[in-house]
């Protein structure tokens, strides 16, 4: 097959999206198909790109012009009209921008199948934020390009549900994502971040793994850390990823709690340094409002490290049916006793470690889902050609 996947931007700042794309495009050129990825260029460092182009990944950017907002690029519009009738499926990530109105376009045009992932902009939580702002783009073309899609390519069963209410009809398929798993084999020796950080000393890492984001519940994990602080674990903070606005605000709440001296941020590690972090953890904790997927968690349950998440994290079942670690409300103080009642128990925690490296394995690996990934979109083809 010859697969095309269009996006608004590959840089690392966006967070899942790119990192989705490029890695369900290097699972698929690694089974023998011819995949492209076209995307907007921010300027931002892109999310690693090496592995995907060494499996035979076709990737081209184009710079950004006005409206930036809409992440216009008329030199990815040009590639588009270039490339999408060579296309046997176009997969369109992300909706109410630039690429998601041309690329539709051109495969409306062309009547190439074309399936739409909402990367969670569909869920209830986000749908909301800038309704008025929505409710312009969906009536110029993002309602007309739902209907018209082959599918709305979906990553759980609960994006689906939450989604179904304003996906204007559009069929939904569900592949989830998932991780090469061999790229977390081998971790580097225990003691290398710490000896990064001296002001950790010997205590144990509480990990936050991700943007520091609205959406993240960061508001919720700074009271549940003073919590279980207060109730004598002496637990260290890193908060590693890149700032989306939120960074101050955190230093601000850490700050009138007391806790300056107990966080750590790393902004954006990538390769080796993430997987030394993430070797040297303790407890991984993601308290979103909503999460679409949650591909952090599932690196770390492929590092061996225990999980504690919100039930807004659209793969909870999952963790929880594994015995990966715990699920709690969006609420700080369950949080916290959570935290505390996890640190009481390590022989506990870690088979909730063991448990969660082999749900990915078992569960999230490319090398499994990539197939079910092709016969998705090898039966979307066929329907459209009616065979």
């Amino acid at each position: 097959m010859r697969i095309l996947h269009v996006l608004a931007t590959l840089s690392a700042e966006w967070g899942g999206p790119p990192k989705a794309a490029v890695d369900m495009a290097r699972a698929l050129a690694a089974r023998g198909h011819a995949v492209t990825i076209l995307a907007g260029d921010e300027g931002d460092p892109p999310v690693d790109l090496g592995p995907a182009r060494a499996a035979g990944v076709e990737i081209e950017t184009f710079p950004l012009a006005f409206p930036r907002r809409f992440m216009r690029a008329p030199g990815l519009g040009r590639a588009l009209a270039a490339a999408v009738p060579g296309a046997d499926l176009v997969h369109i990530h992300s909706l109410y921008l630039y690429h998601t109105w041309t690329a539709g376009r051109l495969c409306r045009r062309h009547g190439v199948p074309f399936v739409l992932s909402p990367h969670g902009s569909l869920d209830p939580y986000l749908y909301r934020r800038h309704r008025l702002r929505k409710w312009v783009v969906e009536g110029l073309f993002q309602n007309a390009l739902m209907r018209a899609a082959d599918a709305l390519y979906l990553i759980t069963e609960e994006e689906r549900d939450l989604a179904r209410p304003v996906s204007n009809g559009a069929p939904g398929v569900v592949v989830p994502l998932g991780l090469h798993i061999g790229d977390y084999a081998a971790l580097p020796a225990k003691g290398t971040f710490r000896a990064a950080h001296p002001e950790i000393g010997d205590r144990p890492i509480l990990l936050f793994f991700g943007r520091l984001n609205f959406k993240k519940g960061l508001d919720l994990l700074v009271p549940a850390f003073a919590r279980a602080r207060a109730r004598g674990v002496d637990l260290h903070l890193v908060l590693a990823g890149p700032d989306d606005d939120m960074a101050d605000k955190v230093r601000g709440w850490l700050a009138e709690a007391g806790l300056t001296a107990h966080a750590t941020f790393t902004g954006r590690l990538a390769g080796a340094d993430s997987l030394a972090l993430l070797a040297d953890s303790d407890l991984f904790v993601l308290s979103s409002y909503t999460e679409n997927f949650g591909i952090a968690v599932v690196e770390a349950m492929a590092c061996g490290l225990p999980v504690l998440i919100s039930d807004r994290v659209n793969i909870w079942r999952e963790v929880a049916a594994a015995g990966a670690g715990r699920v709690e409300p969006c609420d700080a103080e369950r949080f916290g006793d959570a935290m505390t009642e996890m640190f009481a128990d390590p022989a506990a925690m870690a088979r909730m470690g063991e448990n969660g490296r082999r749900c990915a394995s078992d569960q999230f690996d490319w090398a499994r889902i990539a197939a079910r990934m092709e016969e998705t979109y090898a039966g979307l083809i066929a329907a459209r050609r009616g065979g």
